[in-house]
């Protein structure tokens, strides 16, 4: 990172946030403010909101008024969805409005996402850094943005354009290696899954149940071989060495230590996301989640 972003007001969170997808949320207005103010009254430090959101950034926009302390970040806008410019305009005017509690998250998404730029996915990278030229143009703030990345080129990427990075479905031995790319200076933000359920059998199939998409994006499969899974590992709905290393689970007081781990490794913030058991909830889970951190 270069020496100017480092002397720009750094991102200021706490240790833990929540990271929802916007596919799981109704998109009313008063229903999204609402549930910033209960998470900004869990205790936690951060929400962010999940998903290939628009170029509007009207989620992020609820979510901000409805908070007073509240960090809001998206995590993450794709790039292949709306125009760059598009995107600089709402992420300026959401600086201006709430300064440094809004951090732009960006990323390239995953090739079958974008089936009209497959040319042009072949090099994600290279479409990211055009991206962020154009809003580097707009001037919303640099120091506000994270990318998402999980490869080596992608985290150095980060480093260099960005405040830093948001890896998501990684482990705590990914965050201890990304934080030797990005270096000291840099933000680190990984995702982590958490079921609160004792039971082995029934926590890996709610772990299943929220990480069978992922099994068919190529990015999350290359990742996690780079951490040193096998290809058995990604066989069905996933071997149980898969689940272990990628979601934490087990009765609260375990389930969390994964979360721990990531910040021992190396993180600067941990984003969690609760997998809710049938006779739980997303509020009551982040409820214990945060008896338990905090």
């Amino acid at each position: 990172m270069s020496a100017d972003k480092q002397a720009a007001a750094p991102i200021v969170a706490g240790p833990y946030g929540v990271w929802l997808t916007a596919r799981t949320l109704r998109q009313d207005p008063a229903e999204l403010r609402r549930l910033a103010a209960e998470v900004e009254g869990l205790g936690y430090s951060a929400l962010w909101l999940g998903g290939s959101l628009g170029a509007d950034l009207s989620g992020p926009a609820e979510l901000l008024a409805g908070s007073s302390r509240l960090v809001v970040g998206t995590s993450v806008v794709n790039i292949w969805r709306d125009p760059a410019e598009e995107v600089a305009v709402s992420a300026t005017n959401l600086a201006d409005t709430y300064g440094a509690r809004f951090i732009l998250g960006l990323g390239p998404g995953h090739a079958s996402q974008v089936e009209l730029h497959h040319d042009r996915y072949a090099r994600p990278l290279a479409a990211l850094g055009e991206f962020l030229d154009v809003l580097d143009a707009g001037q919303p703030p640099v120091h506000r943005r994270l990318l998402a990345a999980l490869g080596p080129k992608a985290l150095a990427l980060a480093a260099q354009r960005s405040a830093g990075a948001l890896p998501f479905l990684t482990t705590p031995e990914h965050t201890r290696s990304a934080r030797e790319i990005v270096g000291a200076g840099a933000f680190l933000a990984p995702e982590q899954k958490l079921v609160l359920v004792a039971d082995p059998d029934r926590a890996r199939e709610l772990a299943r149940g929220a990480l069978k998409y992922y099994l068919e994006l190529p990015n999350y499969v290359n990742s996690w071989r780079r951490l040193g899974l096998a290809e058995s590992d990604f066989e069905g709905d996933g071997s149980d060495r898969l689940i272990d290393a990628l979601v934490g689970w087990g009765a609260p007081e375990t389930a969390v230590e994964r979360a721990r781990e990531h910040l021992a490794a190396g993180a600067d913030h941990v984003c969690i996301q609760p997998v809710p058991a049938e006779d739980s909830d997303l509020l009551t889970d982040l409820q214990t989640i945060a008896t338990k951190l905090f």
